[in-house]
Formats: C-alpha cells, structure tokens, sequence
C-alpha cells in the first residue's frame, strides 16, 4: 500500500448558508481500492461527492490528489489532472450516437478548441472509442442514438465517456440510481472490472448493494463521517446500526 493516498480529505466542512452540510470530514482513500460512500437520504453523501470532484468547493479544509492540493482547481481541470466523474443524472449527448459520445469525449482530450476539425482527422479515435464502446458493453449499440438507449446503457455509455481521459481515479455518484435489478447487476459486474485497473470511489444509498462489492465503506450521517471499514466492521458497528439501519 502505498504511503500516500491517491485522495486525501482532510477537516473538510461545506456551509449553505448557515446551514452546515458537511461537518469536519478526514479520510483518505488508496490507489487501487474500491470504495462506497453510504448512508440515508441527507447524510451528505452528494454534497461529499461534490466537494472531492470539483463540483463545490469545500467552505474549509482540503482535498489532495497524489499530494497536490485540488481543493479550488478549476473543474475542467480534473480530467486532465487523472480524476473523470460520472454522475447520478447522465450527462451525455443524447442527439448523438453512441460512437460519436464518446468520440467526443475523447476529442476533448486531444484537443480544446478545435472539436470540429474533419473526421478523417480522428480515424484514430474512432477506433478508440470503438474499444471503450466494448469495453462497457456497448458494441451492438454503438450506431444508436444516445436517446434511444435503455437508461441502464445511458449509463453505461456516460462510464465510457470518463473513460477517455484515463483517469486514475473514478468517482461515481449513485451509478445504480433508477435502475431495473437486471441493469444494477450489469453495473455492478462493470465496476468490478473497471476496479482492477483504477481507484473507484462511488457514492450509494443501497447498503447491500455495496457490502459485497466494495472492500471499504465510509458512512455519512448527518454530514458526519459516522464510521469507516471494511464491510465486516460497517456491518458491526453499533452506530451504524442505530442510525442507518435503525436497530437499538
């Protein structure tokens, strides 16, 4: 394990107003580890989730990415910095394919302004996006309008998109949200895999979904780091149970 973490939060507190979401947070997440953010509805797990993916700043504290400190860089930034996002509302093209999404999004890594350039230009990137369309399997629906997909492959098509850049770290908001029971299956199985090659931090609210999955979880409530481990020590925890699962 490496001496430094890839992601390192520390006394990371958020205001709204005077009302405070995110209370002193520390915590620090390893390269290569699969991590799950839970906790109920309004334990601050968005508000996290924005603050270390450069969605919000933090009101104090810092977040650090292999050391360096991100916590006001500027959100375009991230990708070419190693850190992609994908988030609990798609957001893709939908009157494009599914080839010319991620095209895109991998023409957003060669270059800034020139989007636009001929086609021919990118012959290279259409094969790379043909590889990543297969690497979430998409293959068969590489020619469908991003519209037209089943939510599931909207999903799917977004994890490749964060893709293009390469990131060393993913950070995932509720992948599973709105899903059938079928597509969170073949979200999960896709997680999985994605997790041998790069650090993953996803935010959840499906406890179960996650206690297989993951071999670390942080628990929020009340915007309070409630408790952290591995799925053994979540499931153990006294407060835990109290406040997430209700028991005395």
């Amino acid at each position: 394990m490496s001496a430094t973490p890839i992601l390192q939060v520390t006394a990371v507190s958020r205001y709204f107003g005077k009302f405070q979401a995110l209370h002193n947070i520390t915590t620090s997440f390893q390269a290569g580890e699969l991590t799950a953010i839970i906790g109920p509805n309004g334990a601050g797990k968005s508000t996290f989730f924005n603050v270390i993916s450069g969605g919000i700043a933090a009101s104090s504290g810092a977040v650090r990415f292999e050391g360096r400190d991100i916590s006001h860089m500027a959100q375009h930034d991230y990708a070419r910095a190693g850190i992609a996002k994908s988030f609990q509302i798609t957001n893709i093209f939908k009157h494009l394919s599914a080839h010319e999404n991620v095209r895109v999004a991998l023409q957003m890594q060669t270059t800034r302004y020139q989007i636009l350039r001929a086609r021919g230009a990118y012959a290279e990137l259409g094969d790379r996006a043909d590889a990543l369309l297969a690497r979430v399997g998409l293959t068969s629906s590489r020619s469908k309008l991003a519209a037209d997909l089943a939510h599931g492959q909207q999903r799917s098509l977004e994890v490749a998109m964060a893709l293009a850049c390469e990131p060393k770290l993913l950070l995932m908001d509720e992948p599973t949200a709105g899903m059938s029971p079928q597509e969170t299956v073949v979200m999960m199985d896709l997680i999985t895999q994605l997790s041998s090659e790069r650090t993953i931090v996803l935010v959840e609210h499906k406890m179960k979904l996650v206690m297989g999955l993951c071999k670390r979880l942080l628990v929020l409530h009340h915007g309070e780091l409630l408790a952290e481990g591995s799925p053994e020590d979540i499931r153990s925890n006294a407060e835990v149970k109290r406040v997430y699962l209700g028991q005395n």
